[in-house]
């Protein structure tokens, strides 16, 4: 009751209510100016444009990442390790070094490929016959040690090193993803 009260009090003028006529003729004017296939386009232009400005910075930011991806099979005759490498980085990865090992039980080397790389350019990604160990004879019913060492250059000239292994023998076949560490310069 007194919040009535309290505007019963106040008389409209006539230029109050030109005032209040005038600001709702405008607001009706740009309502009718604004139609939902505009405001629908412009939301995708400006979606658009944030998804190209995100996706620019990951060329025009440098970093550094990189991953191994490694295949293990066994079979009768033998053990095959393949390897790829995919620098991930945005920028070129400069002398690269790799070992790939494979040791038993007790830590003797059963077979070793090596791999050495002058440059492998930003989000590409390398599978080569060195990076392939195949060990014929040995057997298939050991556990063994998949063992990969990388070096390599980044794009801020500083040595990095990652160490992956893996535990493998139980299955006749095993995937295993590796990601080195990822740095923003």
């Amino acid at each position: 009751m007194k919040d009535s009260r309290r505007f019963s009090d106040l008389d409209a003028t006539e230029a109050d209510e030109e005032a209040a006529d005038e600001l709702l003729e405008s607001i009706e004017e740009v309502l009718e100016s604004v139609h939902p296939v505009r405001v629908i386009f412009s939301s995708l232009v400006i979606l658009i444009v944030t998804m190209l400005l995100l996706g620019s910075s990951l060329w025009v930011i440098p970093y550094d990442g990189v991953t191994a991806d490694v295949v293990y099979r066994q079979s009768g005759g033998g053990h095959i390790v393949l390897v790829e490498l995919d620098n991930r980085g945005s920028r070129a990865m400069e002398d690269i070094e790799m070992s790939i090992r494979m040791v038993d039980d007790v830590g003797i080397e059963i077979g070793r490929t090596d791999f050495s790389w002058e440059k492998l350019g930003a989000h590409t990604s390398i599978a080569h016959d060195d990076l392939e160990l195949i060990i014929d004879g040995a057997s298939v019913w050991e556990n063994y040690t998949i063992e990969i060492d990388l070096e390599y250059y980044a794009y801020d000239g500083d040595r990095k090193t990652e160490r992956w292994t893996h535990d493998v023998g139980q299955w006749t076949s095993e995937y295993h993803i590796n990601v080195g560490q990822f740095t923003i310069f």
